[in-house]
């Protein structure tokens, strides 16, 4: 599936469910409800990817963690902060490169409209 096609999906399932509950909800009950929304869509969605971190001949197998990779081809990071800052595009930034993605989007969902909280990240 194209990247286009499938950030679409993601951005509207994001929209229907922010629709629903506006922002102030908790983050991990929105996470919930969003992923029902993306696997309903008929995406394929796997939660809390762990991204090894290879340092020489170490491996770590902790600490880094993608909310959801959809259609093994995009990260999704969702936030429920005040507004989205340097950090948070940085560790999008993270997992791409970790994982050799090529797109991320990351959703703060603490917004009167969620297009306010998108954003678009590229590899």
């Amino acid at each position: 599936m194209e990247l286009n096609i499938i950030t679409g999906k993601i951005i509207n399932c994001a929209i229907k469910v922010h629709k629903r509950f506006g922002p102030g909800m908790l983050e991990n009950a929105y996470k919930e409800c969003l992923y029902y929304d993306l696997t309903k869509s008929g995406l394929f969605v796997r939660k809390k990817v762990i991204l090894p971190l290879e340092y020489e001949e170490v491996i770590i197998n902790y600490g880094y963690r993608i909310d959801w990779l959809v259609e093994d081809k995009v990260v999704v990071e969702l936030k429920a902060v005040e507004a989205i800052n340097i950090i948070h595009t940085a560790q999008v930034i993270t997992y791409l490169k970790l994982g050799n993605y090529k797109l991320g989007l990351l959703i703060n969902i603490n917004v009167l409209r969620l297009k306010d909280g998108l954003k678009r990240i590229i590899n």
